[in-house]
């Protein structure tokens, strides 16, 4: 099995996508190249940054840092890993902030951690996404949605489509004018013209959920089923 690279060409995947589908490139034209993800280049540590993503969950950006800092201050690290995590116990988590379920979730990856059950990033470089995403959703409180956001933005792999994801269903619903966003199934299926490049299809669809890209001209949809 070939060695992952972290990151993909960014001009190679627009080609292909403007090539290989003309309204998704109409919109890519009209927003601009997207550059290369800075997550791409940063140090990457996934037993901490799946910690994170646990602390994170159903919270505002400004409260989960708040309740993160308080267990990087209990456990005397800014590296959540099993042996850190190890140095305090449950009240002192919940002390700080978190949730019992959350605490069962960060108790759990500690312990598969600590059994060699969560690849390293090497061992990832060498894994495909499914791999990856079959090593990793077992762990409580990780979901696929959170292993594909993983893949995208920190390990940078270019054919990823999160298809449960609302904003790029709604992306992909505005690209082809349909009055409600398409089934997991349905996107799954429109995307395989987006191979192997559907990280980089994602990029824009979220985009155009979000109004970019928008001008007189900009086809338009039915958006009262939103």
């Amino acid at each position: 099995m070939p060695r992952h690279a972290r990151g993909f060409d960014v001009q190679a995947a627009w080609d292909h996508l403007v090539r290989r589908d003309r309204r998704l490139g109409a919109w890519m034209h009209r927003i601009g190249p997207l550059p290369p993800e800075a997550g791409w280049r940063r140090r990457f540590d996934p037993v901490d940054a799946l910690a994170r993503a646990i602390l994170y969950q159903q919270l505002s950006g400004k409260a989960a840092a708040t309740i993160v800092g308080r267990v990087e201050a209990a456990i005397g690290s800014k590296r959540l890993h099993h042996d850190t995590l190890g140095r305090v116990d449950d009240a002192t988590l919940r002390a700080c902030g978190v949730s019992g379920n959350k605490t069962l979730a960060l108790r759990d990856l500690a312990a598969r951690e600590a059994r060699g059950e969560i690849p390293d990033l090497r061992r990832m470089a060498w894994m495909d996404e499914d791999q990856i995403v079959q090593a990793l959703v077992p762990v409580r409180g990780i979901g696929r949605w959170t292993v594909e956001m993983m893949l995208m933005f920190r390990l940078g792999r270019p054919d990823v489509l999160p298809v449960d994801d609302l904003g790029v269903r709604k992306g992909a619903q505005i690209v082809d004018g349909l009055e409600l966003p398409p089934t997991p199934r349905q996107l799954a299926g429109r995307g395989q013209a987006w191979g192997p490049y559907r990280t980089y299809a994602s990029l824009y669809l979220w985009r155009i959920a979000d109004g970019a890209g928008t001008d007189p001209a900009a086809p338009r949809t039915n958006r009262s089923q939103d």
